[in-house]
């Protein structure tokens, strides 16, 4: 499926910002939709997930509490609410889908969660988030 994310900018430090990820011509029903990120110079990060079976959200520490994953009522679009953003949120975001019920959840060592990129194989082009002080 080709995913498309939209709804970055410049927004100032402790601001929010929606970003949206649709598939045109496809609902997302019937997919899990994750978000991830990659600032400049650093490897892509997982961000959120929603189970497609049942809803569940899934977040790492680094954005738990302050960012809210959703579907539309019509599940043909998927959403990232994010809010109190900060410098190190910059970053180009990346919707993504997989076909599985639910979220591929690692807790790793230090009990944090995360998800590999290896998990998804439809992606979208991403959409710039600068946070400014």
């Amino acid at each position: 499926v080709q995913l498309q994310a939209s709804g970055g900018g410049l927004v100032q430090a402790g601001g929010s910002l929606r970003l949206t990820c649709a598939a045109p011509g496809v609902t997302l029903e019937y997919y899990n939709i994750a978000w991830f990120r990659q600032a400049p110079g650093k490897e892509r990060e997982w961000v959120s997930c929603i189970n497609r079976s049942d809803g569940r959200t899934y977040y790492p520490n680094s954005v738990k509490g302050r960012f809210t994953i959703s579907r539309s009522n019509s599940r043909e679009t998927a959403y990232l609410q994010m809010a109190d953003l900060k410098l190190e949120d910059t970053a180009v975001y990346y919707c993504a889908a997989d076909k599985g019920a639910l979220c591929k959840v690692l807790i790793t060592p230090d009990l944090n969660l995360d998800i590999r990129q290896e998990e998804y194989d439809s992606w979208g082009r991403g959409t710039q988030v600068t946070v400014s002080s």
